[in-house]
């Protein structure tokens, strides 16, 4: 499964789920566009790690839940390497607190960076990859959006429109040869879980057929399928990888 010659977006990639997003697919041969808003550092360090591994790779600052930050960011990447054949919505954040007690910011905020970011990138990755008649677009939901979960009102809200939007979207580019599919994280250890209890987490593991977390990296692999030439029959798909904690 090589992505040799493909250029690819990947957004919050300086760490977790991104980070490793990012690194898979410079692995198997993609130029990566590494975007971040606020770990510039970090952001760098990936990019240092692709291209001492002989790949491609530039880190681009952006608020992807600005449009026109958005647009900036896919600018860059056509300007640093010519086509964009992949775009990868990962950027987000969580405000996790019950509904009386959440504010209209914590709202907004989840709603903006998950969910907006979503709409901005893609309606600014469309036009060179209808141009190019070809294109991969892969949105990070999670199981939350599918299942719900209790204090993430504006999280699964987001992550389950996602799903929406990644179904109505694949449905208007598939004849322009652009597959849009949405991959869906259960528990995996990053920084946005940290802030789980321990008793929350073993409620995840018990409630996991596998009785184990999942690791970043096989998110990536999922992503990396669906950005493959082996995947261009599928469209308008959520792939869960989550150890069967939610089974359809």
């Amino acid at each position: 499964m090589t992505l040799q010659g493909k250029v690819a977006i990947v957004t919050g990639a300086s760490r977790g789920i991104g980070k490793a997003i990012a690194l898979d697919l410079a692995r198997r041969g993609a130029a990566v566009v590494v975007n971040y808003n606020t770990s510039e550092a970090a952001a760098r360090e990936v990019v240092q790690a692709i291209t001492d591994a002989g790949g491609k790779a530039i880190a681009v600052k952006a608020d992807v839940s600005r449009m026109d930050e958005a647009a900036n960011l896919v600018k860059a990447a056509l300007d640093a390497f010519s086509r964009l054949d992949i775009l990868v919505n990962n950027a987000g954040t969580t405000r996790d607190t019950l509904l009386m007690t959440m504010s209209e910011a914590d709202w907004d905020t989840v709603i903006n960076a998950d969910l907006k970011s979503v709409f901005n990138c893609c309606k600014a990755a469309v036009r060179p990859m209808i141009r190019a008649r070809a294109g991969r677009i892969i949105n990070i939901s999670s199981v939350v959006g599918l299942a719900g979960q209790g204090g993430q009102t504006n999280y699964a809200a987001a992550k389950a429109g996602v799903i929406g939007f990644t179904k109505s979207l694949a449905k208007e580019l598939g004849s322009r040869n652009i597959t849009v599919n949405a991959v869906a994280p259960g528990f995996i250890p990053t920084a946005l879980t940290e802030v789980l209890s321990e008793e929350q987490k073993q409620a995840v593991l018990r409630a996991t057929p596998l009785g184990r977390f999942g690791t970043p990296e096989e998110v990536a692999y999922a992503v990396s399928f669906l950005a493959s030439d082996e995947a261009a029959f599928i469209t308008g798909a959520v792939l869960t990888v989550d150890g069967g904690l939610v089974m359809h």
